[in-house]
């Protein structure tokens, strides 16, 4: 959980966002709400590596951190908005998202259904447009220093650089015109996740304390391996998980032939030639049992349980070399138990 400190200052900039918003009109109000329920729930933990690693490193910017900590909630609400569109999702954590929600008021008013998806699909790319600003705008306003609100500006600029390069390449190698290496599969999920949800709170964080050089880039490391682990596992929900308790769907991933190492390495096993049937389109609830059971059958589920667990020893390990509490990671790797067969992901 984070502090009431971030909790104020993501409350203030919702606010202040919803005034501006209303001045303008009714239905810009309307797409400002739908960004703020976007915002809503969630473990919040971006914004609390940002606070516990300023903190642990004996920083005394715990205003400065409380706002960069709403910034970057802001960045990865911007972002979730914008995945939702790449992969043609309308509902997030079993609701309407913010497409699902203006497709749904246009068909209220009578749109036919296919212009009803563009506006839907039209406001979530805007609502993300715009928690994007109002999170770079709230990094120029967190009252740090200048030379310090200039590098936590560069390590955003590297965050959305970075996560932009991941998410491009996750739809590339979706494309299915050549098989990405496991190598290259790790890679993506390290640019697409590590970067803005571990390296730059972790970074940030150290940045607002003062840290050198040395540690913020060994704080980098850390945020790669704990990105890497916590994407393996979300890899995991993303076809084992219940999507009535984790809020995500089980078959998107398989629909959209995304080359997660989970997939990647059921590629190198026998069972690829059966399982390579239930890609690329929508599986009835038997159809994906079947799927599920050739990937544990595989060995593939094992490995990226197993490859998780690896990250994230490797970051324990830098941690307590920075001399950092290993307790960092506590509440951030541990992943609720949302699989449909109700067992924990081991990240």
């Amino acid at each position: 959980m984070i502090g009431t400190g971030t909790d104020a200052a993501l409350a203030r900039i919702l606010e202040d966002g919803r005034r501006r918003a209303a001045a303008i009109d009714a239905h810009h109000a309307l797409l400002w709400e739908a960004l703020c329920a976007a915002a809503e729930g969630g473990k919040r933990f971006r914004p609390a590596l940002v606070v516990a690693t300023h903190d642990a490193l004996g920083g005394d910017a715990a205003q400065a951190a409380a706002e960069v900590g709403a910034a970057v909630e802001l960045l990865h609400t911007a972002f979730v908005i914008h995945d939702d569109v790449i992969d043609d999702d309308h509902v997030r954590r079993g609701r309407p998202n913010v497409s699902g929600t203006f497709r749904a008021l246009a068909g209220v008013d009578g749109a036919a259904p296919d212009v009803a998806a563009g506006y839907g699909l039209t406001a979530a790319i805007l609502a993300g447009d715009l928690a994007l600003a109002a999170a770079v705008r709230a990094i120029a306003l967190s009252g740090a220093p200048a030379p310090v609100v200039e590098k936590l500006l560069d390590l955003f600029d590297t965050a959305l650089h970075r996560t932009a390069a991941g998410e491009l390449a996750d739809v590339r190698h979706s494309l299915d015109l050549a098989p990405a290496t496991l190598a290259q599969s790790l890679e993506m999920e390290a640019q697409k996740t590590s970067a803005y949800s571990f390296t730059l709170p972790l970074q940030a964080g150290a940045v607002l304390a003062g840290a050198d050089a040395t540690t913020t880039a060994r704080l980098g490391d850390v945020g790669r391996s704990m990105g890497i682990a916590f994407q393996l596992a979300d890899d995991l929900i993303g076809v084992f998980g219940d999507p009535a308790r984790s809020g995500k769907s089980a078959t998107c991933d398989l629909r959209t032939r995304k080359q997660t190492p989970l997939l990647v390495h059921a590629r190198t096993t026998p069972a690829w030639e059966q399982l390579r049937g239930y890609l690329g389109r929508e599986l009835s609830d038997e159809e994906l049992e079947e799927a599920r059971a050739l990937l544990v059958a595989s060995g593939s589920r094992r490995f990226v349980e197993d490859l998780a667990a690896r990250h994230l020893g490797q970051a324990r390990t830098v941690l307590d070399g920075l001399g950092i509490p290993g307790d960092l990671l506590d509440g951030v790797t541990a992943l609720p138990a949302v699989l449909a067969d109700g067992n924990v992901v081991a990240a």
